[in-house]
């Protein structure tokens, strides 16, 4: 058996994985793990290695001598056939099918653990994963048409964007209904007088901590005037603000204190680090009354300084809610007084050394519970903190507790419960807000594998715990002092199989005389919007809780819930699903609908395709301009390519259904999804979420750039490249580098040049005009300082051409490379 050298630290095994290939069988990918003892003990038998991974492996396919084994979700079990020892250097090569393909470093898997025969579990973190170089690595099937990101790509891609003279280039992101600037500017300073009524004591405090940034200045500089008042605009929205900047005065008037506190935002935009600001008019309102962003933290937890951090970002520009996922399959994140199982359970993740229950490791978050960023909750104060932070800055925090599906933490911890207080002899106890039936024996795998994440909707105790939930939840909105108008119930991708083997469930539906589970599911839906509404709250759920199944038209508008109480976010749009349109359907049979597409509005989703881009991709490979470039009421104008990169059907226009004037009406708005998967702290957040949040900002806010207007697709087509190319000058000159200007800067993503070869030169080009592109020749790293790219850069041969994009604190993009090949 092959040896490598031993390794320092107390890690006992070295493991590394590589795909072998996507292309063996349909939709099935091999490949390979290398284990190696590097210890200098030997590892008795009967040890195990734990490891999630989001694709699910084959049991019947592993190398001889190995089982693997799937547990639950999306952990597996590895361990040998044979009883011998593990020798010191000892190395195995296991080979193993899954399901799908794999092509990025998020199709590996993560976290693995060895648990010895003796019960200790040890940490050996993500394994070393080969690079992704061939075809067979690169691409996921047949069928996939799209190529690999690659510089030479990029480069063709950018080549229709020039930086533009700041002329050109707007000054507030996102871009106002009118602006009109002159010459000459006024000046503000630390303590400059600001005059208001006692309703813009909120705005003028958060004003006063903006200009005590500033330089100090003479007396007399300007001073700042807060109003709320009738602002020079059609319409009724009270977000709408005039921003007025004269040489001796601002005037900020808007419609209420939102709009007072919009015309803020703008202003922030506008002043200069010396105090200046541009002498101008700016009137402005939102297209959209509801423009969203969705943290989930239940698959991995955010700190409470980091959701600060992102509500902030959202108020920069103009997003008015948070859709916060508090809780899911894999974690549930808060403190319920009367029920402290769903967190001391549901909120911990691990292999816990003193036996007490938790959840099991999850998208690599490891074996030791305190350690995992899968551990953590929001106690009440947090909760109570982030309410009020939100609303200082006019953003309304809807919380989401998904279920009947995506259950399984509060599952989980109700049982643990109900064991608990049967234990000790209080059978009733432990009913009383029991969430599964003991006797169920249906069969189910849902989206990311749990055999046991769905509630048992036929038993009271479940309208018992949504209830105790929701008025513990309404308790802390009023402690805080802010209204609570929806609760997200979530109930979305429940599985198939759920509840056919519940006698639980049987008797419901016998006792009720109904024929289908969707009867049964209906009923939950109606409940659970009965209690909502028994506590003075609207009801919220994903698309499929406004949906019912037609026999022969599949999954249609359900006419039972249809109202203004009623609000779908619709998510599942993926080109090809044959659900492209279910927004406009639902919107049309009278559902308030909240556009959440995936395939434009998830940031969970990688850049691009490419395998060190880190996200999912199940719908396509999600850009900023994809964010920017979506038209919200007619979705298909710029759409071209399906996740496989293959042209959309030309027939699918003809088969969905357009908006109607009414429906219209309907659409609330735009919510970008930040799903937790792969969020595994705070950088990664901002990675994943700006700028595509910012385009998704502006897209919500910004009137209607009409683009669906024009039928002709080539001068549609370079519409939006003209707008594309004004809006990443705006991104890349000047609010990135506001991002890099915040107390804590952001950590976003910086596009990797487009590069290639021509008569010898290496030509450069970055999706974002503006940013600095730096590079070498020498095969060395290029740094902030090194040359700055202005021009093509001719190569002599053998030269090794390295080049990144960089922002304003030296960060940089992934770094691309080109070689001109020797003599």
């Amino acid at each position: 058996m092959p040896t490598l050298p031993p390794t320092p630290g107390a890690v006992p095994v070295a493991v590394s994985w590589e795909c072998l290939t996507n292309t063996a069988r349909d939709e099935i990918f091999r490949s390979r793990l290398v284990l190696a003892n590097v210890s200098a003990q030997s590892i008795a038998p009967g040890w195990a290695l734990y490891f999630n991974t989001c694709r699910k492996a084959l049991a019947a396919s592993v190398s001889p001598g190995f089982a693997i084994e799937h547990i639950n979700g999306d952990l597996f079990r590895l361990s040998m056939t044979v009883a011998e020892p593990w020798l010191p250097q000892q190395r195995y090569r296991i080979d193993y099918d899954s399901l799908h393909w794999a092509i990025s470093i998020t199709d590996a898997p993560l976290g693995f653990y060895l648990v010895t025969a003796d019960g200790r579990a040890i940490d050996l973190g993500d394994p070393r994963i080969a690079p992704f170089v061939r075809e067979e690595q690169r691409r996921r099937a047949g069928f996939d048409l799209l190529p690999t990101e690659d510089a030479a790509r990029r480069y063709l891609r950018n080549a229709g964007l020039r930086e533009l003279p700041e002329s050109e280039t707007g000054r507030i992101t996102p871009q106002p209904r009118f602006v009109r600037f002159g010459g000459g500017c006024c000046r503000l300073a630390p303590g400059a007088p600001i005059v208001h009524g006692p309703l813009l004591a909120n705005e003028a405090a958060l004003l006063s901590a903006m200009l005590a940034a500033l330089p100090d200045g003479p007396p007399g500089e300007a001073g700042v005037e807060l109003q709320v008042g009738r602002v020079t605009l059609e319409g009724e929205s009270e977000e709408a603000y005039e921003l007025e900047i004269t040489a001796r005065k601002v005037r900020v008037c808007g419609r209420s204190a939102h709009g007072v506190f919009n015309g803020l935002q703008s202003l922030a935009q506008l002043l200069e680090a010396d105090g200046s600001l541009p002498l101008g008019t700016v009137l402005d309102a939102p297209r959209f009354s509801y423009r969203g962003m969705m943290l989930d933290v239940a698959r991995h937890f955010a700190p409470v300084g980091t959701v600060l951090r992102l509500l902030d970002c959202m108020a920069a520009y103009k997003l008015n809610r948070f859709h916060f996922h508090l809780t899911d399959d894999e974690g549930w994140r808060l403190d319920i007084a009367a029920l402290p199982e769903l967190t001391d359970i549901g909120a911990r993740r691990g292999v816990a050394a003193d036996g007490a229950p938790c959840l099991p490791p999850s998208f690599g978050s490891g074996a030791s519970v305190e350690a995992s960023a899968g551990t953590g909750n929001y106690s009440a104060h947090d909760f109570i903190a982030i309410l009020r932070y939100a609303h200082a800055r006019h953003i309304e925090v809807i919380p989401e507790f998904n279920m009947p599906g995506h259950a399984r933490a509060a599952v989980v911890a109700m049982r643990a419960r109900y064991e608990r207080l049967r234990a000790a002899g209080d059978l009733r106890g432990a009913l009383e807000y029991l969430l599964s039936d003991p006797d169920d024996r249906s069969e189910y795998e849902s989206v990311q594998l749990w055999q046991d994440n769905v509630i048992c909707i036929a038993l009271p105790s479940v309208d018992r715990f949504i209830d105790t939930v929701v008025e513990e939840v309404c308790s802390l909105y009023r402690e805080a002092g802010v209204p609570l108008r929806a609760i997200h119930t979530g109930g979305d991708e429940v599985p198939a199989g759920a509840w056919l083997g519940s006698p639980a469930c049987s008797a419901k539906m016998h006792e009720q005389g109904w024929t289908r589970v969707a009867q049964l599911h209906g009923d939950f839906v109606a409940r659970c919007r009965a209690i909502l509404a028994r506590h003075g709250v609207e009801f919220a759920g994903w698309e499929e809780t406004a949906l019912v199944e037609m026999e022969g038209e599949g999954m249609r508008p359900n006419p039972r819930f249809a109202g203004k109480d009623f609000h779908a976010y619709v998510w599942n749009n993926a080109w090809g699903s044959g659900q492209e349109d279910c927004a406009y359907r639902l919107a049309n049979a009278g559902y308030r609908v909240v556009l959440a597409n995936a395939a434009n509005l998830y940031f969970d989703l990688a850049y691009a395709k490419h395998p060190e881009e880190p996200g999912y991709y199940w719908a396509g490979f999600v850009e900023t301009r994809h964010a920017f470039s979506f038209c919200p009421l007619d979705a298909l104008a710029s759409a071209d390519l399906d996740p496989m990169g293959r042209p959309l059907d030309p027939g699918l226009r003809a088969a969905m259904q357009p908006l109607d004037a009414a429906g219209r009406e309907r659409v609330a708005g735009l919510q970008g999804q930040l799903w937790g998967e792969n969020a595994r702290d705070a950088a990664r957040i901002d990675y994943l979420a700006l700028p595509r949040m910012i385009a998704l900002a502006e897209r919500a806010w910004s009137p209607d750039p009409g683009w669906q207007r024009i039928v002709d697709k080539d001068a549609r087509t370079a519409a939006i490249e003209a707008d594309w190319n004004e809006f990443a000058n705006r991104l890349a000159r000047r609010e990135l580098p506001r991002l890099d200007r915040a107390p804590t800067p952001y950590g976003y993503r910086l596009p990797p040049p487009g590069v290639c070869l021509h008569d010898g030169a290496a030509h450069a080009n970055v999706a974002l005009p503006g940013l600095a592109l730096h590079y070498t020749v020498d095969g060395s790293e290029p740094l902030a300082g090194g040359p700055r790219y202005v021009a093509p850069v001719p190569l002599a041969r053998g030269a090794v051409f390295r080049i990144a994009s960089f922002d304003t604190r030296g960060r940089r993009s992934r770094i691309v490379s080109l070689t001109l090949d020797p003599p």
